[in-house]
This record gives C-alpha cells, sequence and structure tokens, in this order.
C-alpha cells in the first residue's frame, strides 16, 4: 500500500469532515440541536457528538494516544449523564434525549478530535496491523479507517437530512 497516497486522501476526508461537522452545527440553538422528528429518532446535536466520539475513540485507538474526550476535558464540559467511555452505541429512545450540548461545545470537541485525528494520521504507516481481533476476519487499521469514514459520511447525511427539517429552520 502506497502510505503517502493513503494519508493524503485519509487526511483530505477528515479535513472535510471536520469543516462538514463544523458547519453542520454552528448555528443551531440548543433546541434545534435536540430536535426530533419522531420520539425514537436522534437528534442532530446527538449525531454529531456520537460520530465525534465515534471518530475520536477510534483514531486514539488507531494512535495509541488519549482521546480528546478525555485529554482536553470534554466528558467534563459536556457532563453528559451516560458512562464516561460512552459513545452511542446502543443507546436507548431515553438516553438519546437525555443528551445535552450546545453548537460551541460541538464545534469545540469537533476541533479537538480532528487535531487528534492528522497527528495520528501523519504518524500512521502501518494499515495491515491488526487492531482487533475478535472479527473474522481480523480487523486491520485500514479497514478501521474505512469504517470510521463510511460512519462519518453517513451521519453528515443524517444531519443534513434533518436540518432541512427543521420546523422552524436553523436557529
Amino acid at each position: 500500500m502506497d502510505t503517502t497516497l493513503a494519508r493524503t486522501l485519509l487526511l483530505d476526508v477528515f479535513d472535510r469532515f471536520a469543516e462538514g461537522i463544523s458547519e453542520s452545527v454552528t448555528d443551531l440553538d440548543e433546541d434545534a440541536l435536540r430536535w426530533r422528528p419522531a420520539p425514537d429518532a436522534n437528534p442532530i446535536g446527538w449525531i454529531a457528538w456520537h460520530v465525534l466520539r465515534v471518530q475520536d475513540d477510534h483514531l486514539a485507538e488507531l494512535g495509541g494516544v488519549q482521546q480528546a474526550w478525555f485529554a482536553q476535558g470534554w466528558q467534563e464540559r459536556f457532563a453528559l449523564p451516560y458512562d464516561e467511555d460512552a459513545h452511542g452505541y446502543g443507546q436507548s429512545a431515553d438516553e438519546v434525549s437525555a443528551w445535552r450540548g450546545t453548537a460551541d461545545h460541538l464545534a469545540g470537541y469537533a476541533a479537538d478530535v480532528h487535531a487528534l485525528t492528522r497527528r495520528v494520521l501523519v504518524k500512521l504507516s502501518d494499515y495491515e496491523r491488526v487492531v482487533d481481533e475478535s472479527y473474522d476476519p481480523p480487523v486491520t487499521a485500514a479497514s478501521r479507517l474505512v469504517s470510521v469514514v463510511n460512519e462519518v459520511n453517513q451521519h453528515l447525511g443524517q444531519i443534513a437530512y434533518l436540518r432541512g427539517m427543521l420546523p422552524n429552520g436553523p436557529a
């Protein structure tokens, strides 16, 4: 695998995500961030937080570094009523309802996650390294990155869709 090309492509993808997530939340108030089109639907703020937590968790693991969530004190700033390492997988509708945050929190956390992501990607060279043996086939660094990119893109699309559904438009 051409690691220089892979690194260049991945940096571009994650730069675009950082820009997209920032643009998606900066003009939203807390009501818009928490609005749900149906009782069990996930709101924009929770989706943004969730995908940032996944990126933070997975990239920190790949780089052998501490997550921005802990290192930059985002766990305390958000003060969510979740387990400290929660990132949204398997949460119930009631747990999703308990999410609280602001556009400033999300933008700040996104900036720190993006900085962590760039630091990890600049140093990453062994894309074939197995990072999770609990799957068959085992998960390599490359496949973990593809999973994160897939997750990011799906959730950015969901956020864009929800923004279009906001009852009073972005506020």
